[in-house]
């Protein structure tokens, strides 16, 4: 019965848009990888994406709930936040989403 609820279940996506500072991107990846790799309980993986040629990227981070990203802010977390917060051209916009499709390549789809 638990397999069958597990699969009920969906992951949760937490996505950040936004735009660095001219020649920044590089160092706010750094401080991604550096956040990121702090998250244990709940965690999924995580993307960053950059528009070729700029300095805006989309953040997406995957967890099993939003209560597990809550459970997973710490000190060296809040501080890496904090060190990558001057990068930033405007505040980035961010939300949770529920993901509610995954489809992994070589994956057959029926429609």
């Amino acid at each position: 019965m638990s397999e069958f609820l597990d699969f009920l279940r969906h992951k949760y996506a937490y996505v950040a848009i936004g735009e660095f500072k001219p020649g920044k991107f590089d160092e706010a990846e750094r401080l991604f990888v550096k956040a990121v790799s702090t998250y244990k309980q709940g965690f999924k993986g995580a993307y960053l994406l950059q528009e070729p040629g700029t300095d805006k990227g989309i953040a997406i981070i995957f967890w099993d709930n939003i209560e597990d990203m809550e459970a997973n802010r710490n000190s060296l977390h809040e501080a890496l936040l904090a060190e990558m917060s001057h990068l930033f051209d405007s505040a980035p916009h961010s939300s949770f989403y529920e993901v509610r499709s995954e489809i992994g390549e070589g994956e057959q789809v029926e429609v």
